[in-house]
């Protein structure tokens, strides 16, 4: 095997995928250059073209939609899918056969997502593929390109970095890592995107950016993607005279962005028609709804243009006689994605909730509010306390504090391009500052809004073998597991649950934490539930810490794991006093052991999927 030469870093998007790299072998030390690497894609039938990103879509054409040597890639193959920039245009014309937001679903709880669920309204005929097949299909896509361009270092003997949602749980995260080992990326670490984007501010500052920040400063880190929001806000120390990077806090995982502004585009052009007497059917909506979005990105990035056409596809046998014509103009495009998305609300709004139908189709769960503002509020409410403790930072934030006032913003995500909604946002951040008499937070510019994840994420690597500044995390919720009580059995009731941290607030990818001195009593031989719990806001429980109440804004219980955990030379049922002992793997999954008082043998438990002991 060879040396490792280069740290990759790899964005894994909603709606698109970019792949950066730094050389590790590079004799200037104290100039990091990284570089986004090009993609080659089909970008139509036949037609081969190298962009920056890869777009998160697969389609998965009718046997006669396309020849083999339609589909052939310059590695020489021909898959009987396609991903990339053909899958979208593809897609936008018939979406029954389009697998999008794979990542979405691969975090949705409610599903299996082993499962061959994809496209999840897609007819019989369609040969479906679970949301973990999907990602790694971009991965495989991603490594043969990488190894075409570098076929002296193989992107398996690399030092790959992958970026995840800082809301993703321990299960979203080990199906993710999962799908990386699947096509061979096992030297793998998984960080953090808001972080990944700090990273990427750190580096395109050129050794700036502590003139851009102070002891003191909380900065809010703003990510709205293409299917994601996320929050996090990380605090600026000093540590031996030196400034330091610290994540203090994570919003969880907020299905908005800017697949959620599409539709929203999509329904008021078909207001727009409607008018005119043209009714679309749900199957034409979902075509409008990827036109919308590329109209969307043009009028956003380019300030000249002031309307772009949109075609609605037609089902009828004169696909082009058939096809309607509109158009989306910019002030369409401000008026229903600024006020929409983005009203003007005060400090104390909350994302709004709605009773939902007792049924209801297999799909993901969206947020029910459409406004990033009302959410963004709910996150800094709720994270009011989140310095508290932060040595340095006592007597800081007033008492009558309703929310955590940041003091600067960066903002990532492909959606910021826009800037109206950018600006929009720091306004909507500023009147909350101000009415609480606190100065306003400063932007922190100089970011790449599509590239920033992944060459952050490639810096990153760089940091992990020594150079660089290293933003302290861990963990961003404190872990817990659930023990039953024992009680005499009451006629329909279920005996009391305890909950005992087994990994505290910012435990460190790599470590693992000192055993509580409880025993508690393992049940093996026979199926066991084990129930997981998190607190974002609990952040001085240690190990050991046991909660006998809490309440849900406290406390949020995770997807449980079935299993049976092997009796070998014991009774199938019987109790084994046991401690318990976590440890966080580097890819940001917890595994829990259980170590007996007598004898050898232990049992462990990871967060994932699979219910295997």
């Amino acid at each position: 095997m060879s040396a490792v030469r280069y740290a990759v870093g790899i964005d894994l998007g909603t709606t698109h995928c970019v792949m950066a790299a730094v050389d590790l072998t590079a004799s200037d030390r104290d100039a990091v250059v990284e570089r986004i690497e090009a993609i080659p894609q089909l970008t139509a039938p036949g037609a081969v073209e190298e962009r920056l990103m890869l777009p998160s879509f697969l389609y998965l054409p009718h046997p006669d939609e396309l020849r083999a040597e339609d589909r052939v890639l310059p590695w020489d193959e021909s898959p009987p899918f396609v991903i990339g920039e053909l899958a979208r245009t593809m897609g936008g014309r018939t979406p029954i056969r389009l697998v999008a937001s794979a990542k979405s679903w691969l975090c949705h709880p409610g599903v299996d997502r082993r499962a061959a669920i994809l496209p999840v309204e897609a007819p019989e005929e369609v040969a479906r593929v679970s949301p973990l097949q999907a990602s790694m299909r971009y991965l495989e896509h991603l490594q043969a390109a990488w190894d075409q361009q570098h076929p002296d270092a193989p992107l398996t003997e690399q030092d790959v970095v992958l970026t995840v949602p800082a809301s993703f749980d321990p299960v979203a995260r080990e199906l993710t890592a999962e799908a990386a080992a699947a096509v061979g990326l096992n030297q793998l670490v998984l960080l953090e995107e808001p972080q990944a984007a700090l990273y990427h501010w750190i580096l395109a500052s050129g050794g700036e950016w502590r003139k851009q920040v102070r002891v003191g400063d909380i900065i809010l880190v703003i990510d709205l993607g293409g299917g994601t929001a996320d929050f996090s806000l990380i605090a600026v120390t000093e540590r031996d005279g030196s400034l330091e990077l610290v994540r203090v806090a994570v919003g969880d995982h907020i299905l908005l962005g800017g697949d959620n502004m599409d539709l929203a585009l999509a329904h008021a052009v078909r207001a727009k028609l409607a008018e005119q007497g043209i009714q679309l059917d749900p199957w034409q909506l979902q075509g409008l709804t990827h036109g919308c979005r590329n109209a969307k990105e043009l009028l956003l990035s380019d300030a000249s243009v002031e309307c772009v056409p949109v075609v609605v596809p037609s089902r009828g046998s004169r696909l082009i006689g058939g096809t309607l014509r509109t158009e989306l103009t910019r002030e369409e495009v401000t008026r229903n994605l600024v006020e929409g998305f983005f009203p003007r609300v005060d400090a104390a709004a909350r994302p709004a909730g709605r009773a939902r139908a007792a049924l209801t189709k297999l799909g993901l769960p969206y947020a029910q509010d459409a406004a990033m503002s009302r959410h963004l509020a709910a996150f800094l409410g709720r994270q009011v306390g989140a310095t508290r403790d932060l040595e340095g930072f006592a007597g800081r934030l007033p008492d009558s504090a309703t929310f955590l006032h940041p003091t600067a913003v960066l903002f990532n995500g492909g959606v910021f391009k826009a800037q109206s909604l950018l600006e929009r946002t720091l306004d909507v951040l500023n009147d909350w500052l101000a009415a609480e008499n606190a100065p306003p937070a400063r932007l922190l510019a100089g970011m790449d809004l599509d590239l920033a994840v992944a060459r952050g994420a490639a810096y990153y690597g760089y940091v992990r073998r020594g150079g660089g500044v290293r933003i302290r995390g861990g963990t961003a919720k404190a872990y817990y597991v659930g023990v039953e009580s024992a009680v005499p059995a009451v006629p329909g009731m279920e005996p009391p649950i305890e909950v005992l941290c087994i990994a505290p607030f910012g435990m460190e990818e790599g470590t693992q934490a000192q055993l509580p001195p409880q025993e508690v009593g393992l049940v093996i031989g026979e199926p066991v539930r084990f129930r997981f719990f998190g607190s974002s806001v609990r952040r001085v429980d240690q190990v050991g810490t046991v909660l006998e109440q809490w309440t849900p804004e406290e406390v949020e219980e995770l997807e449980e794991i079935e299993a049976t955990l092997p009796a070998e030379d014991r009774q199938p049922g019987e109790v084994v006093p046991v401690r318990l002992h976590a440890a966080v793997t580097e890819v940001g999954t917890l595994r829990l052991e259980a170590v007996p008082r007598v004898g050898t043998e232990t049992w462990k438990v990871e967060f994932d999927v699979r219910g295997e002991e």
